[in-house]
Order: C-alpha cells, then sequence, then structure tokens
C-alpha cells in the first residue's frame, strides 16, 4: 500500500510542477491609475509582457468585470482591437470568477510578433461611470519564447464598482418579512390569551 501512495505522491507533485511552468508567462498589469474626466472615470491599465514570453497575432488579455462601463470610450495603442462581453473572453485552463451581469473587457493583439525581453506595451484605458474599486480577474494568453507554443496566466487587478448607498432589501428579503411579521404577532396575541 505505501508504494502506490508514493507514487500518487510523485504524479501529483509532476502535475503541480507541469502547472506552474505552464502559468509562469503571460502579459501583466503593471499598474492601474484613475481619471477623473466629465463626470465619469478613466481606468487606465499599463501592460507588461514578461522576459518570458512573446506576443503574437491574435493574442489577448481580458479584465472580468469592469463595473460601470461606457461603451465606445476606451482606448489603446495601435496593434489591438478592443471587445466588450458579459462572459469571457477566457483563455483554456485558467478558471476567473465572472459576473455575468458586468462587462469583461478584452484586447486583442494584430500587430507583428514582438520578441521578449520585458517590454511595456502602452496604455488601455476604459471609462466607467464608477470611481471606487476592489479586486477582480485579469487573464491573458500569449506564447511562450522557449517553444512558442500557447500560454495562458491569471492575477488579479483593479476595476471600478459602485459607491455604497442606501441599503435596499431584496425582493425576498420583504416577502419574508411579509409573511413573518404577521405570524410573530399571531404568536404574541397566544402568549397572552389566559388559559382556563
Amino acid at each position: 500500500m505505501p508504494r502506490v501512495v508514493r507514487l500518487i505522491a510523485v504524479l501529483t507533485c509532476a502535475f503541480a510542477l507541469t502547472n506552474i511552468q505552464q502559468a509562469s508567462a503571460g502579459l501583466l498589469p503593471s499598474s492601474v491609475t484613475v481619471t477623473p474626466q466629465a463626470g465619469q472615470y478613466r481606468w487606465t491599465y499599463a501592460i507588461v509582457l514578461p522576459t518570458d514570453s512573446q506576443l503574437q497575432n491574435g493574442n489577448y488579455f481580458t479584465i472580468y468585470d469592469f463595473g460601470g462601463y461606457v461603451p465606445g470610450l476606451e482606448s489603446s495603442p495601435a496593434g489591438w482591437t478592443f471587445s466588450a462581453q458579459l462572459v469571457g473572453l477566457t483563455p483554456p485552463n485558467v478558471v476567473p470568477t465572472d459576473n455575468p451581469t458586468l462587462w469583461n473587457l478584452t484586447w486583442t493583439y494584430t500587430g507583428p510578433t514582438v520578441a521578449a525581453g520585458q517590454v511595456g506595451l502602452g496604455n488601455f484605458w476604459a471609462t466607467s461611470d464608477w470611481d471606487l474599486s476592489t479586486d477582480s480577474y485579469f487573464t491573458a494568453r500569449t506564447n511562450r519564447t522557449s517553444d512558442g507554443r500557447i500560454d495562458t496566466n491569471i492575477t488579479t487587478t483593479t476595476v471600478p464598482v459602485p459607491s455604497a448607498g442606501p441599503v435596499v432589501p431584496e425582493p425576498a428579503t420583504l416577502a419574508l418579512a411579509g409573511l413573518g411579521l404577521p405570524l410573530v404577532g399571531l404568536v404574541r396575541l397566544v402568549r397572552r390569551r389566559p388559559v382556563n
């Protein structure tokens, strides 16, 4: 029996090391700045290509759950296209948390191959109605420098969330209160009646 346990442990370690090696590269957000403009907020992401990755046509990155997104008010350096969707665009082998009611912002590279070497790719920005922030996911798909194979990564970044306003109960909470309060009154009424 101990041989089987050792074999399982060795296989598990080998699998874990393989996955760690695959997740070591990819595009990364190096900084996020928020700038007020005309009652809205420009969220700017500086993106870096690490030394062990290269950027090829069709590679992309996605910022998940970008709250308050204002369509049509986004930009990127030359050689990139933009899309916004409620679910995805998610590279294989990564599992970000994705709220299907908030926009995911994706920039896809359309230019020539960029060799590795800790390259700053420029500033990518989008506009939101919101200025408060929280953490969300950032995923990317690039190619490894060593063998050109597709590489994916996942990390966190900062995204906008709405300001905290007055707390409004959900409809289900109101329905339960509507049912529960009369029952509480009935119990109190029964307890007050004298016992014969």
